[in-house]
């Protein structure tokens, strides 16, 4: 069985529960990280409820990291900021796991991790529950008859603007200078408000703030800049 996308109908999230040969890692999810990893099937049932079911105060920020990878950035976040809350949406089994147990070696006991499909994000959060969200080195789909799978569209920033409670913000980042405009010129006609662009991050005025990926690491060594864009939901 597998969950289809309302943004996107190609997409199609196949239940891990289902799979006929789970590897260690989607046994993990339901076994020693059932506590922190958030599985397909749970993680629609806990829509406007997820502050209450994992016993967080009613006003404590939750922010959003769309995509985790391996999880560097995701636990230095919440490390560093063990007063907000944090989810780390991410498909892959492998990097979903290594994402929380990274997050745990440091000790934090404010972070979770999502099995889901960005594109599906509405089946998970209602008006206004999540706070900041950040999206760091989606896959660009560089070729030109892929673009309809880029996640960055005008469709899902309105969905996930709605989403989020005003004050908070959406940041994102990529290497591909394609992509960047991409995103820039859908930002435009979006509900959002941009307040920092950079097609050079680590040059910009925001560098000091800035915490590198293991992947931004790559293409740094390379001579690639980092772009980022901020946009605030007002």
């Amino acid at each position: 069985m597998s969950i289809m996308s309302a943004l996107n109908p190609s997409v199609r999230l196949v239940r891990s529960r289902t799979l006929p040969s789970p590897n260690k890692y989607v046994l993990m999810m339901s076994n020693e990280y059932s506590s922190r990893v958030i599985d397909e099937e749970r993680a629609p049932q806990m829509k406007g409820q997820w502050r209450e079911s994992l016993g967080l105060m009613a006003d404590a920020p939750l922010d959003l990291e769309i995509g985790t990878g391996n999880g560097y950035f995701f636990a230095h976040y919440s490390h560093q900021n063990p007063q907000r809350n944090l989810l780390g949406m991410e498909l892959k089994f492998k990097p979903l796991i290594q994402t929380i147990k990274r997050s745990l070696a440091f000790g934090n006991t404010n972070s979770w991790a999502v099995r889901y499909h960005a594109s599906l994000i509405k089946d998970l959060f209602s008006v206004g529950e999540l706070n900041n969200v950040f999206i760091y080195f989606p896959d660009p789909w560089p070729k030109k008859r892929h673009f309809k799978n880029r996640l960055i569209n005008l469709e899902f920033l309105t969905a996930l603007h709605t989403l989020q409670k005003p004050g908070s913000f959406l940041e994102i980042k990529t290497d591909h200078p394609g992509y960047y405009d991409w995103i820039v010129e859908r930002l435009e006609p979006s509900p959002y408000r941009v307040i920092r662009e950079s097609r050079d991050l680590h040059k910009s005025e925001w560098s000091n703030e800035n915490f590198q990926t293991h992947f931004e690491k790559l293409w740094t060594s390379k001579g690639l800049p980092t772009h980022l864009v901020r946009a605030l939901r007002d």
